[in-house]
């Protein structure tokens, strides 16, 4: 049997009481484990042992070069279970001068943001796949500006996405 989900993600942060409070009070992570220079959070709805580590590297630190002139990880995705929930985050991350953007790919629905240390990250919804339109998956690579108030009207705000996509069919909310 091949890999079929990612389990964690690890990152050097300058600050890890800043990065905790940064990923606990804006998106809502909590600590399952730390000790000085660590912390290991989970995502909220996860029954996953942790789903991100942070390791502190220092005050001094010097930002990442990734994607300006040297490789490297752009940004990990956090799903969401609703377009409400996606609204709660963007309202969040704007709150807390994180938001950098917002795009409409289609068949997601996302939101960019940085964390303290300019690490990117995405807030994704997924179109359930019963709900899947030629107009939604268009092909094109392009994202387009994300209009949530249309989103909200044409899906729902408290429809479950990426049901037969990311979830498979049949499986109940945490």
């Amino acid at each position: 049997m091949g890999i079929h989900r990612l389990n964690h993600a690890v990152l050097y942060v300058r600050d890890v009481d800043k990065s905790v409070a940064f990923y606990s009070g804006v998106l809502g992570f909590r600590t399952k484990t730390a000790f000085p220079g660590a912390a290991f959070l989970q995502a909220p709805g996860s029954t996953n042992d942790h789903d991100l580590g942070l390791f502190e590297v220092g005050s001094t630190a010097a930002a990442s070069p990734a994607g300006r002139g040297a490789v490297g990880m752009y940004h990990l995705a956090w799903e969401v279970e609703t377009l409400d929930d996606l609204e709660e985050h963007l309202h969040r991350l704007a709150a807390a001068n994180a938001l950098v953007g917002m795009s409409d790919h289609g068949t997601t629905k996302s939101l960019y943001a940085k964390d303290p240390d300019g690490l990117e990250f995405e807030v994704v919804w997924l179109i359930p796949a019963h709900l899947l339109t030629d107009d939604a998956a268009d092909n094109d690579p392009r994202p387009k500006p994300l209009d949530l108030a249309k989103e909200k009207a044409r899906y729902g705000g408290g429809t479950r996405g990426g049901v037969g996509i990311s979830i498979p069919v049949g499986v109940s909310a945490p």
